[in-house]
């Protein structure tokens, strides 16, 4: 029997219940007016197992954006297009200490994006998806996903609107550094495209089928570059609190300012969560007590 097998609806209804009182010590994020608008108490959880078998609790109906949750599935696209050898020529795989839209980081490492979980190296990634303009380069990249998950993602085009209303000035100047120091072909086209992937929506339900391809073979995607893609969850995914979280749950997890997380339980399947709330870091805070308590309960880490 599987760890993840083991896991009975009273337990999950106990897990979520605490979730939502530790939820309640993180803040919306409101940068962007549209994100703002949503009700800190809300929490959902969907979670797929290998066998088909799903269970879900809580305010599952409501539509999210990914947000920065989506980089893990661009780094994921990219490897799949390309190979690992030129997308690694682009950014690189060290965990970094500063926080996800960190300029001066980049300005140390002198262009290099550290990695394709913090913003420059998302904007870098976003410049190298296919397609010949911001729109069908997420029209491509979405079709793609929601074809090899199954999942329904679509484009909000209200919380896009608000996301270029307020944009961020330091995501322009990452871009603009970028292309001084010739990693970026063209940054109005890369932020661009970057805003809008972080723009594709859906519910915690078709978070977790996308975690569903990073969990177990499927035959369509490579096993190397999976094994890729949750190595760099791993140890970036939640931005500097990354280490920790690997200490105290051992899961590959990438989190979003619009509340979502995905985690990873490589063999078994994907535990997916939506909680607004977030931390200092920008880390949802109901979600990632929710996975920890589960983590524990069934020993869950990949290090056993």
């Amino acid at each position: 029997m599987k760890r993840l097998d083991k896991l009975t609806t009273t337990d999950l209804s106990a897990w979520v219940q605490l979730a939502k009182i530790q939820a309640k010590q993180g803040q919306v994020a409101d940068r962007i007016p549209q994100l703002a608008k949503v009700n800190p108490s809300w929490f959902a959880v969907h979670i797929c197992y290998e066998s088909g078998k799903t269970i879900s609790f809580g305010d599952t109906a409501y539509i999210f954006p990914l947000m920065s949750v989506i980089k893990t599935f661009s780094l994921l696209y990219l490897l799949e297009h390309f190979g690992a050898e030129t997308v690694f020529g682009w950014v690189g795989v060290e965990p970094s200490d500063a926080p996800f839209n960190s300029l001066e980081q980049l300005i140390a490492d002198r262009g290099y994006p550290r990695n394709p979980m913090i913003n420059s190296g998302a904007i870098t990634l976003s410049d190298k998806l296919p397609g010949k303009n911001p729109s069908q380069r997420t029209l491509l990249f979405c079709q793609w996903l929601n074809q090899l998950a199954g999942c329904q993602l679509s484009l909000d085009e209200v919380m896009l609107a608000s996301v270029r209303l307020t944009r961020s000035t330091t995501n322009e100047a990452i871009a603009n550094y970028l292309t001084q120091t010739n990693h970026l072909e063209n940054p109005q086209t890369a932020l661009e495209t970057y805003e809008q992937i972080c723009c594709l929506s859906g519910r915690v339900e078709d978070l977790a089928l996308l975690g569903k391809l990073l969990a177990y073979e499927n035959g369509c995607l490579l096993s190397q570059n999976c094994r890729i893609v949750n190595a760099v969850m791993l140890t970036c995914g939640l931005y500097e609190a990354s280490a920790e979280f690997t200490v105290r749950i051992g899961l590959p997890m990438k989190s979003g300012i619009g509340g979502g997380l995905i985690a990873i339980v490589p063999g078994e399947g994907a535990i997916a969560c939506y909680s607004p709330g977030l931390d200092n870091i920008g880390n949802p805070v109901g979600a990632i007590a929710f996975v920890e308590a589960l983590a524990q309960e069934l020993q869950l880490s990949v290090f056993g």
